[in-house]
């Protein structure tokens, strides 16, 4: 290989390597600004001497096997049942828009307000049907709930008195996991959203930076919603764009930690990938559209700084697929050099910056579960898996940054399949129910196993030509990563073939919704 050609790879190895330890890096900031200032702990400055209307939307889109549960679930909120306000936001194209209005037509006839809005088209997705739910929104504050989601019945109480600070225009509330231990992968993605909920979330709020509402289990001040301009579908982050502009207008979010909203976690990994796929696209067009404003507006610099690595985290997936590719050749060939894998230098560096890499993870992701009174230690053997899995979903997700840096149309909504599972659940019990929904990604799924299969390629050349032995353990940690993402993927798709799918749950079953409070640990 000549003298250039190792150049050229050994600077786009280090830049790669350098992009991931500064988000690294910033990971430690942010379990520090936790700390610093996790006893901030926000409270309501009165109470609403008498209580203000609420409605409730639950955008739906052909959720046959959670419509009833969430829709029996909002209806059982503790409120006062004459300023609650149900709407059903459905844009269904098959027979779940049935099972809904059924549903909605029993909790009438029970003596709730619930309206049933059904569009015959799915003009501006999710935010198309929220803002056009807002026409005939009686509430004064808006309560949003996807339909994975089983709300506790005190969860309008514990939050609604915010409010009474008249800057607040948003309460957010804290993900709960009804299917956490149902498998290695709901695991795994709990322990994600841990961290993004219990430090980021935390940090960010009570360390006065901006954070972004998560699109579900939140509350809006129905003012705050038309003063940020409303619902605008040009992003596939139609919540983290709201909440920019919201705070940009100087309306303040408050995240309540200790109030939760369970919901339930896609138990098979491309639901999973399109679920990321979906969020890093619209954060990434979030970014473009939202942060040369920003930057240039009179915030004070700790915000627009936070601002900035919260809007382009999603820069780290296109840095890890290039540091999985350049890995091994930067270091296995190549001349006498500074850059060379016989420097010293070389080695020291790239070894200092991997270490700071990987144990920022681990770092971010053990001080969340402590926090939530888990026993971090038992979780400790599941951190490389958590770093080959992010691994592995970075294909799909440098996929997904490219694409949203290069185009501002929001592209197809994929939304997420629900399953109905709640915790208790069998944990095959969900594959029945997947034969109804068609897997997309194939492709995708052929070029993480292809990914996978050059890095166990790399790793017999480095034990044959005894080079770069060093970094073996980290090949290792990206090849499971893309074949596990890879063959899970390719597992789904063939999962979603077979036929016979479970029919959808009776309208009229009349079975009482029972939320299973031991999937909701306590906080210490």
């Amino acid at each position: 290989m000549t003298a250039n050609v190792h150049y050229i790879m050994a600077i786009a190895y280090l830049t790669a390597l350098l992009i991931l330890t500064i988000y690294g890096v910033h990971r430690y900031w942010m379990v520090m600004l936790y700390y610093r200032h996790a006893r901030k702990i926000p409270t309501s400055p009165e109470r609403f001497r008498e209580l203000p209307t609420i409605t409730v939307q639950l955008p739906l889109f052909n959720e046959r096997y959670v419509s009833k549960r969430v829709i029996e679930a909002a209806c059982q909120l503790d409120y006062p049942a004459d300023k609650l306000q149900i709407q059903v936001l459905d844009d269904s194209t098959d027979d779940s828009a049935t099972i809904a209005e059924a549903v909605c037509r029993q909790m009438r006839s029970a003596g709730h307000d619930v309206e049933y809005i059904h569009r015959t088209n799915r003009q501006g997705y999710k935010a198309g049907a929220l803002e056009n739910g807002l026409k005939t929104c009686k509430g004064e504050f808006v309560v949003i709930f996807d339909a994975d989601f089983v709300p506790q019945r005190d969860m309008l109480k514990q939050a609604i008195d915010h409010f009474t600070a008249p800057e607040v225009g948003c309460v957010q509330t804290r993900w709960e996991h009804l299917n956490r231990r149902q498998s290695l992968l709901t695991l795994c993605q709990a322990i994600f959203l841990d961290g993004h909920f219990m430090i980021e979330h935390t940090a960010r709020n009570r360390g006065g930076r901006f954070i972004n509402f998560n699109g579900t289990g939140g509350i809006w001040r129905k003012t705050a919603i038309a003063d940020a301009g409303g619902w605008q579908h040009d992003t596939l982050t139609e919540d983290m764009d709201l909440s920019y502009r919201a705070q940009l207008r100087q309306w303040k979010i408050v995240f309540l930690r200790d109030v939760v909203s369970p919901a339930e976690l896609p138990p098979e990994i491309i639901s999973f990938k399109q679920q990321q796929f979906r969020w890093t696209k619209g954060s990434a067009q979030t970014a473009i559209k939202i942060l040369p404003g920003l930057m240039f507006s009179r915030l004070p610099l700790r915000v627009k700084i936070e601002a900035f690595f919260h809007l382009t985290s999603g820069v780290v997936y296109p840095s890890a697929v290039l540091l999985a590719l350049l890995a091994f050749p930067t270091f296995c060939f190549g001349g006498p050099s500074i850059l060379s894998p016989s420097s010293p230098l070389l080695w020291a560096l790239m070894m200092g910056l991997f270490t700071v890499m990987t144990f920022s993870a681990a770092t971010f992701y053990i001080v969340a579960q402590k926090e939530l009174g888990e026993n971090w230690v038992r979780l400790l053997p599941l951190v490389p898996l958590l770093m080959a899995i992010g691994m592995g979903i970075s294909l799909a997700n440098a996929t997904a940054v490219i694409s949203g840096l290069l185009s501002r149309k929001s592209g197809e909504f994929f939304r997420t399949p629900k399953y109905g599972i709640a915790a208790g659940d069998h944990k095959h019990h969900w594959k029945r129910r997947a034969r109804s929904f068609r897997c997309r990604g194939a492709l995708g799924a052929y070029m993480e196993v292809i990914f996978g299969m050059y890095l166990v390629a790399c790793m017999v050349l480095a034990v044959v030509l005894d080079r770069a032995i060093l970094c073996l353990p980290f090949l290792f940690i990206f090849a499971v990563g893309y074949f596990y993402v890879g063959f899970l993927s390719l597992y789904s798709q063939w999962l979603s073939t077979r036929r016979s799918a479970l029919p959808p749950p009776p309208a009229d079953s009349g079975k009482a919704l029972r939320l299973p409070t031991d999937a909701i640990p306590a906080i210490q």
